[in-house]
C-alpha cells in the first residue's frame, strides 16, 4: 500500500493540475511496482513560499528577485 506525499509551493496549482498529479503518480506506482491503484494513497501538501527555502533564501524572496 504505497503512500506518496507530493509537496509543491502554493503558487496557483489548480484543482485540475492536482488531479493530474494524483493520476500520474498513481499510474507510476501501477506501471513500475505493479501496485493496486485502489490501495495507493497520494497526498498533496501546498507549502507557503515563506516556508520553503533554496540555497539560504526563502522562495518568496527568490520570487521577488526574479521580478526585478
Amino acid at each position: 500500500m504505497p503512500y506518496i506525499n507530493v509537496k509543491v509551493t502554493d503558487e496557483g496549482v489548480s484543482c485540475e493540475q492536482k488531479n493530474e498529479i494524483i493520476q500520474g503518480v498513481t499510474q507510476l506506482m501501477v506501471d513500475v511496482l505493479g501496485k493496486d491503484p485502489k490501495a495507493t494513497f497520494v497526498v498533496i501538501d501546498e507549502i507557503n513560499t515563506d516556508n520553503w527555502g533554496i540555497g539560504f533564501e526563502q522562495v518568496s524572496e527568490l520570487r521577488k528577485q526574479q521580478l526585478t
